[in-house]
């Protein structure tokens, strides 16, 4: 597998291919990819998304990820690391703090990040603004493509904040942001989710960080927990063929019926309903 490093804060590359010329690639640094044209594949963590026109990715420090190309495929990378974040504005360090967190609260899911249906033409106007700046170099196109980038990482972590708990505002503590992202980055090893785990990781009392949970979130920890690995398997139903007792080991589930029991509670139905009936919406709207 071929990792790569950022040697700069921030960088920009529009670059048109026939196949992805790496297999498999991971990162030590946020990646932006904007589909301009095409269709494909997009493998990430073992999952599948089909991608078209106008799809925008967002790659976390870790993810491990691929394209296979269809049809010919215009990619726009924005790759920027942690330090980039956080030198845009020293005098707001709340707001920047804010972003940084909500970036590294993203799901490691596939597919577009886009969830806002009016932030996508948004994203295109200025998307087509950064090729014609670099196209073109006048004076100052370092500095507007920088304040574009900068508009850019704020509406993607508007459309990853739209998916964190329903009360996690801008103004909301960043100790709950930092449960959170532990919490995403170890549900695979719920030994560390317990609450007495927790309240010794992040020095809050045990009986009261179930209220402070709450309180900051609007959902309990358990509550959170199980909602956050039901997408987990909605992603896996969704974009991989792994059988659900496959995905309820992974997740650890004490065995594939309480997997069902646990997705039908929340979701109204079957997780094998729920995979049969995505592949018959899947065949009628073409992606």
């Amino acid at each position: 597998m071929m990792k790569e490093t950022l040697h700069r804060p921030f960088e920009i590359e529009v670059k048109e291919m026939e196949y992805f010329p790496v297999k498999k690639r991971k990162l030590n640094f946020f990646e932006l990819i904007y589909i301009v044209n095409g269709t494909g594949i997009q493998y990430v963590n073992g999952n599948q998304f089909s991608y078209r026109k106008g799809n925008l990715f967002l790659l976390t420090p870790q993810d491990s990820y691929s394209f296979d190309i269809t049809t010919q495929t215009c990619f726009l990378f924005i790759r920027f690391n942690e330090y980039y974040v956080r030198s845009k504005s020293p005098h707001d360090k709340d707001a920047v703090q804010c972003v940084e967190n909500i970036l590294q609260n993203a799901s490691h899911r596939p597919g577009c990040i886009l969830k806002n249906k009016t932030d996508k033409p948004l994203i295109a106007v200025l998307m087509e603004s950064i090729i014609s700046e670099q196209e073109h170099q006048q004076i100052y196109f370092t500095r507007i493509t920088e304040q574009i980038v900068n508009t850019i990482i704020t509406i993607v972590a508007r459309n990853i904040a739209l998916k964190l708990p329903k009360k996690i505002k801008e103004n909301t503590g960043e100790l709950v942001l930092e449960m959170l992202h532990f919490i995403q980055q170890h549900i695979f090893e719920p030994h560390l989710l317990n609450t007495e785990k927790l309240s010794t990781r992040f020095s809050v009392a045990p009986n009261y960080l179930g209220r402070y949970f709450k309180k900051q979130t609007g959902e309990t920890l358990q509550d959170y927990i199980t909602n956050y690995k039901v997408r987990l398997i909605e992603t896996r139903l969704l974009h991989s063929d792994m059988r659900i007792n496959e995905i309820a080991i992974e997740l650890n589930f004490t065995d594939e019926s309480h997997l069902n029991r646990t997705f039908k509670k929340i979701k109204g139905m079957s997780p094998s309903a729920f995979r049969k009936q995505y592949t018959v919406i899947n065949t009628k709207v073409p992606v």
